[in-house]
Parts: structure tokens; sequence; C-alpha cells
């Protein structure tokens, strides 16, 4: 602290001199400006040798002068009043900027530890094992709901097909007499099918519309909470190690108050840190809850679907085959040939 104050003794002089050096040598200007106070004010080109009875005078004009509204001043006027708010707002980002940069650098550089293998960090054996089977979890769930989406599109490639198919089933079958009922009951196999293929496809889309609302917006609001608490976690190991290191070091009148200091800012950053692993910790549960309760409904439903559209369609089509038996098994359905007739 001494030879801090003596640094600074010695810049204020080095300032002082390099004033008196760079202030020309000027002579006094008689020419003063009296104010109706009775104080005297000089333009710029006075010495720089101010006598101490002047003093207590400036300091009153400057008093008033803050409680009246400020007015251009002319050239060679009175003295200017210079208000210290903006010192304070520099020095408060200033120190903003400060705290700032040593926090980030002392996370990235237990970040970088972390990774290399030398540094410690805090684990949580109840709700990291939960986060990572979270993530696997939700690998799984966009896997499924991207094949649903295959596979709701390649059902909408089909019953178009099959309807455009029943259509041309059915002008054939207007067209060809001697082939109606054939013709005819294709058409109506194939819009039966149709329409069957698009009640599963609306099914398949709800489903994959349900799994895109619980991977893409429930559960990654989870892991964006997540991601805070890792980097609550890195911050809280970060000054964590700095504590450690100084409790390890001696102890002096200098890093006596460095260590207060950093036990300070170390119980800060755990309390942050706890207070995020509890609200994450209820988050991740209130999600498992709801993911078991959605994929319950939703899996049913889908299992339903499938199961109505295949049942519909067999049905259909046993009924169908019954009816078209009855027209192959009928001996005059079938017209004789013109060579039996020569």
């Amino acid at each position: 602290m001494m030879e801090g104050a003596e640094q600074s003794g010695e810049v204020i002089q080095e300032s002082a001199v390099t004033k008196e050096e760079t202030t020309p040598d000027t002579e006094v200007n008689s020419n003063c400006n009296h104010t109706d106070n009775g104080v005297t004010s000089c333009p710029a080109d006075v010495t720089s040798e101010v006598k101490p009875e002047i003093t207590p005078e400036v300091t009153t004009e400057t008093e008033q002068s803050k409680d009246l509204p400020e007015t251009p001043q002319k050239p060679g006027g009175g003295p200017v009043v210079v208000q210290g708010n903006n010192k304070n707002v520099a020095s408060e980002k200033l120190q903003r900027v400060r705290k700032w940069s040593i926090t980030t650098y002392k996370c990235t550089r237990q970040a970088l530890a972390e990774k290399l293998g030398r540094g410690s960090r805090t684990v949580d054996l109840d709700l990291e094992p939960r986060l990572e089977l979270l993530k696997d979890d939700r690998q799984r769930y966009e896997n499924v709901t991207k094949l649903a989406q295959t596979l709701a599109g390649q059902l909408t490639q089909l019953t178009v097909t099959q309807k455009t198919l029943g259509d041309a089933f059915n002008e054939l079958s207007i067209k060809s007499p001697e082939l109606h009922v054939e013709f005819g009951m294709n058409a109506e196999a194939q819009k039966f099918l149709s329409k069957s293929g698009e009640t599963l496809t609306e099914a398949i889309n709800t489903f994959t519309s349900d799994m895109n609302t619980l991977v893409n917006k429930t559960i990654e609001d989870t892991m964006i909470n997540a991601k805070k608490y890792e980097a609550a976690r890195i911050e809280y190991d970060a000054y964590r190690v700095d504590l450690e290191e100084l409790n390890l070091g001696p102890r002096d009148a200098v890093t006596v108050p460095k260590l207060e200091k950093a036990q300070k800012d170390f119980q800060g950053q755990r309390e942050t840190y706890q207070k995020i692993r509890d609200d994450l910790s209820v988050k991740v549960k209130l999600l498992e809850e709801n993911r078991v309760k959605v994929l319950h409904n939703q899996l049913w439903l889908l299992h339903g679907a499938i199961a109505a559209h295949s049942l519909s369609c067999h049905s259909f089509l046993e009924k169908n085959i019954q009816e078209a038996s009855k027209h192959f098994n009928n001996p005059n359905a079938d017209a004789p040939s013109w060579l039996e007739e020569c």
C-alpha cells in the first residue's frame, strides 16, 4: 500500500510538472469579468497561479450555478460547471465489464481443464443421470417422429394412387359392359382402401404433431434449463477451485483479504448453483410424469387407428371376395366364343 501511495504521488507530481512545463508564461490580463455577486472571473489567459483568497468565492459561484439552469457560455465568459454524474456511470460500467471479464476467464479455464481431464467437477448423482437418460430418450423420440412422418407421406401417396386407380376402374366398367362387374368391384375396393388410408394418415399426423410438441417444446424447454444448470455448475466449480488454491497458500496481510473475498464470491455462486439445480430437478420430475401420460395416450390412439384400418380393410375385402366368387362360379356369366358359334 505504501508503494502504491508513493507511486500515485509520483504520478501526481509528474502531471503537475508537465502542466507547468506545457503552460506558457503569459502576462496577467487585467480585463476580468465582474459578476453581480462580487466574484471575479478572468478569461483563460490568466496564469495558473491563483491566490488562496479567491478560492471560497469561486466555490460559492459554482454551487449557485448548479441550482440555476445551464446557459450557453460566450467565449471568454465565466467559469464552466462540470457535473460528476457521467463519471459515476462510466465507473459502474467499467466495474461490470471487469467483473464479467474475470468470471468469463475463470469459467473458460475451468471448462478447458475439465475437457483436458485436469480439473475437478461437481457431479449430482441424482440429477445428471436423469438428464443423460432424457437426452437419449429425446433422440429416440425424434427418430420415431421422423419415421412416422415418412409413413404418413407414403400413405398419402398410396391413397392418392388408389383413388386414381379406382376412378380408372370405374370408367372402364362403364365403357366395358361385358366386364362391368369385374371393373366395378375393383373400383369399389380401391376407393374404400383410399378412404381408409386417409383416416389412418390423419391419425398418424396427429401422433407426429403431439410428438413434435413433446420433443421440440416440452423437452427442449427442460434442455435449455439444463444448459443454464451446466453453466452455473462450471461457474461454481471455477470459484471453488480458486478458493481451494487460496486455502493451500500462505496466510499474510495480502492473501487474507483475497481469501475473504473469494469465500464471499464462492458462497454466492453456491447459492445460485443450488437454486438452479433444485428448480431443474423439479422440472425434470414434472416432465417425466407428463411424458408418460402423453405417450400412453398417443401410442394407444395410434395402435387403435392402425388396427381399425386393418380390420375394416380385411372385412371389406373378404365381403368383396365372396361376392366376386358368386359371379366367378356362375356358368352363364361367360359368353360363348365365336369359334363355338362357327
